[in-house]
C-alpha cells in the first residue's frame, strides 16, 4: 500500500467516525440530506474522502444512499426502534451468557473498573443533554459486560446496535427536557445508575438467569421511554 493510499484510508476512516458521531448525537438530524459540498466545508475535507466515508456509513445503516439523489441520514421510526431493541436483546444476552461462562478475574476487574468510572460521572450536563464523557463510559461498561464472550461477531454486532440505540436516546433526552412537563416527566423517571449496579452484581455473582433478565429489562427501558414520549417532534419522528 502506498503512502498516498494509506493517507486516504486514514482520512476516510476519521471522517466516517466524525460523521457517525454527529449522527448518533443527532447533530446531523434523522432524515437530513448529506450534501457533499456542505460536508467538505463542515469537516474540512475533500469530496472523495467524504464520499468514501458516506459509503462506509451506508453499510452500517447510519446513512442511506439513494440512486441519483446522493446521501441522507437514516430516518427514525418506532418500528425500527422495536426491531433494533429486540435484536439487541437477543445478541447481548447471548454474549453475556458466554462472557459469564468464559470470563475470569481479569474480566471481572475490567468490568468493575468500567462500572466504577461510569458511576462517578453525571449522565446529563448543564444543557440537559447527555454528557459525552458519560456516553463513552456507558458504552465501555456495556462493552465490558460481554467482552469475554469469545465471539468477535456477537461483540461487533452488539456495538453496532448499541450505537443505533444511542441515537434514539439522544432524541428522547433532548425532547424530554425541552418539552415535557414536570408532571409527565415524573411518570417517565428511571434510576439508570441503580439498573447498572444491579446488573453488575448479578454478573459478578455469576447468576446467568438474573443477569440476562436485568440486561433485557435495562435495554427495553430505554426504548420504552422513547416510545412513551408524546412531544410533537418525537411523536412525528417515530410514527
Amino acid at each position: 500500500m502506498t503512502a498516498a493510499s494509506e493517507t486516504f484510508k486514514t482520512t476516510a476512516s476519521a471522517l466516517a467516525n466524525g460523521i457517525r458521531a454527529d449522527i448518533i448525537s443527532c447533530t446531523l438530524a434523522p432524515g437530513a440530506r448529506l450534501r457533499i459540498k456542505d460536508l467538505c466545508e463542515r469537516y474540512d475535507s475533500g469530496a472523495i474522502p467524504v464520499r468514501e466515508a458516506l459509503s462506509r456509513l451506508a453499510s452500517s445503516g447510519f446513512v442511506i444512499a439513494e440512486d441519483q439523489k446522493g446521501f441522507r441520514v437514516a430516518s427514525v421510526s418506532a418500528k425500527e426502534l422495536l426491531d433494533i431493541t429486540n435484536t439487541r436483546v437477543h445478541i447481548e444476552c447471548e454474549a453475556l451468557r458466554l462472557a459469564i461462562a468464559n470470563g475470569g478475574l481479569d474480566w471481572e476487574e475490567k468490568l468493575a473498573g468500567a462500572y466504577h468510572r461510569l458511576s462517578r460521572l453525571p449522565m446529563l450536563g448543564e444543557g440537559q443533554g447527555v454528557e459525552p464523557e458519560w456516553e463513552r463510559a456507558h458504552a465501555a461498561f456495556h462493552g465490558a459486560l460481554i467482552s469475554a464472550s469469545g465471539s468477535k461477531w456477537l461483540n461487533a454486532l452488539a456495538e453496532l446496535l448499541r450505537d443505533q440505540t444511542t441515537r434514539y436516546r439522544h432524541l428522547s433526552v433532548a425532547n424530554l427536557h425541552a418539552e415535557t412537563s414536570a408532571e409527565s416527566a415524573d411518570g417517565l423517571a428511571r434510576d439508570v445508575a441503580d439498573e447498572h449496579l444491579q446488573l453488575l452484581n448479578a454478573v459478578l455473582a455469576r447468576d446467568v438467569a438474573l443477569a440476562t433478565k436485568l440486561l433485557a429489562e435495562h435495554l427495553w427501558a430505554t426504548s420504552n421511554l422513547v416510545l412513551k414520549l408524546t412531544q410533537p417532534e418525537i411523536g412525528k419522528a417515530l410514527r
